[in-house]
């Protein structure tokens, strides 16, 4: 895969991160920097809701993109 294509994947999935999680701002989306567990904590102050809860959504949004791409 090379710079371009990474980068178009990575609009696509920051994309459907926001239309998930609407409180979420592209500086949020730049600060975790593919780091997990730094994203699961965004979401869950955004949200408020608890880790687990955030870490649970998160991986069934992730789930929910790698299958509709797959398709």
């Amino acid at each position: 895969m090379n710079k371009d294509q990474a980068e178009g994947k990575w609009k696509q999935l920051k994309g459907e991160m926001q239309r998930t999680w609407g409180k979420l701002t592209n500086d949020d989306l730049d600060v975790f920097k593919g780091d997990t567990n730094k994203f699961f904590g965004i979401v869950q102050e955004k949200h408020g809701i608890a880790r687990e809860e955030a870490e649970k959504r998160v991986k069934e949004m992730e789930k929910r993109y790698n299958d509709s791409k797959a398709a």
